[in-house]
Formats: structure tokens, sequence, C-alpha cells
């Protein structure tokens, strides 16, 4: 598959987007950010790199994936919370340069072209995770992906594609299944699935079939479902009003953060 993605393509800049993180606990450590155009398929695509810069040379590299609104000001502060602990972290864009739908309506729309085509998904999450493989400041024997609502379907896709990851985590994602479950023997690496347990979003069949296509295909996965939490609930711009199907949990938030972090010592791309 052409990506239109050279080894140096992340230099690739428009415009650079200044950033910065102060890390509590380590002397003189910024964060720093960067909006990086790239091309898949004739298409321009503007995603986000994070560093810090007081790392010096090579680091584990992690994708961050979007939510359904696109690369917005939620994605871009995980993607620095990421980078701040020690990782190169990049944001791709799945929609394409210029196209930040609004919710509902919009978002779902935009979306749902996505999740009703799914080899278009891997193709641009494909397309992403090649940017993060050309950065020269990226191990690319030690990366992972991430993703948050859609970006957790993202990264499910990716790994059903057979890309070489160490594992990837989905937050409060869906639809989690596939409609090629037999795509499954092509993960590589581990899987963690954290999930809100009274998400209205993600019905039970769905729960059932990936954890079914994980089981069938013996691949290392975990599923973490967390008390009274619902759809988004790492995104304090949700509210919260968990009746409406989307909200902020701060437990959850911090749990699955925590577990994210314990994933990543696990699968060795973390720091000791």
């Amino acid at each position: 598959m052409a990506t239109g993605i050279g080894r140096q393509a992340w230099h690739v800049v428009r415009a650079a987007f200044a950033g910065s993180l102060l890390l509590a606990g380590v002397a003189h450590a910024e964060v720093r950010g960067q909006v990086v155009e790239y091309t898949q398929g004739g298409q321009v695509f503007e995603g986000y790199l994070a560093w810090d810069d007081a790392v010096q040379g090579k680091r584990p590299g992690v994708l961050v994936v979007q939510t359904w609104t696109g690369v917005g000001d939620f994605i871009r502060k995980r993607t620095e919370m990421v980078a701040a602990m020690g990782y190169v972290a990049f944001a791709p864009d799945v929609y394409g340069k210029g196209v930040r739908p609004k919710p509902p309506r919009e978002t779902g729309a935009e979306m749902s072209k996505y999740t009703g085509n799914r080899p278009l998904l891997r193709e641009r999450m494909t397309a992403g995770f090649d940017v993060l493989k050309a950065n020269p400041m990226a191990d690319v024997s030690r990366l992972a992906a991430i993703g948050f609502c859609f970006g957790g379907t993202g990264v499910l896709e990716l790994a059903r594609t057979g890309a070489d990851l160490r594992g990837v985590v989905s937050f409060h994602g869906g639809p989690l299944s596939s409609p090629t479950p037999e795509d499954g023997r092509n993960i590589k690496g581990s899987v963690l699935i954290l999930h809100g347990a009274d998400d209205p979003n993600v019905p039970a069949a769905d729960i059932a079939a990936v954890q079914k296509e994980l089981r069938d295909v013996k691949a290392d996965w975990q599923f973490v479902a967390y008390a009274n939490a619902v759809h988004s609930f790492t995104d304090p711009a949700a509210g919260n009003d968990n009746a409406r199907g989307a909200a902020y949990n701060a437990i959850a938030d911090r749990r699955s953060w925590i577990a994210m972090q314990d994933f990543f010592r696990e699968i060795g791309i973390a720091k000791p």
C-alpha cells in the first residue's frame, strides 16, 4: 500500500505548534509539540507529534489515536502526557486535514465512514503508524498504540493488520469487534481493553465477539471494566451525567491511565 511517506516524512511540517509541559520531579525536562503534515492516497493529513527534549537518543514510540472529533485539544493533551513519560508520541489524523466534525451528528456521520469500512480505517491507521516509525527519535523495536473512543477501534484494527506493535490499549473504545474476526490471527502484540462497565454505546454482543476473537487466536489480552463508568470516561469535557451515556469519571480515568503504564512496563517499552 502506497502511503506517500518516506523515512524523513515527519519533517514535512506546515506549521509548528509549540507546547510545553513541565515534568514533575525531572529537572529541565520539557515536552514539545509540533503539527506534522503527511500524505496517503493523494490526501493530506495533519497529525500531532510530541516529545520530551530532555530525553536523548531513541526512545519507544506510542501512537495516540483520536476520538470521533479528530485530533483536537483532548488528544493533543494526551499525546503530550505520553511524551512526558519519555516516549515519542504521535497522534495520526484519520479524517484528513481540515476535517473536524462537530458532535453529535457530524461526528457520527464521519466516524461511520470508517467503522463501516474497516479496510479504509486500516489504511489511515497504517499511514499514521508509518509516520511514527519514520521518526528518527523512535525505537522501532518498541512501539505501541493507544486509542480513545473511535481511536480504540482504530488501534485494534491496526493490530489486526499485523503491525509490529508490542501492544495496543483501547480506552472506552467502540466498536471493539471486527467484521473479519479471523484477522485476529495477525495480532503480534498484547491487547488491553479498558471499558466503562455501564457504557451503553458498546453492546454486550460486541464485547463477547471481541473476546471470542482474541480467545480463538490465543492472543495475550486483558479486558478491564470500570464500575459506574460510561463512554468517554477519560474526557473531562464529557461532563458528569452518566444518563447521557458519555461522562467523565475521575476514578476510572486515573485507574485506566495507571493500567496503561503497568501494561507498558509489562510489554517492555517503559523505563524500569
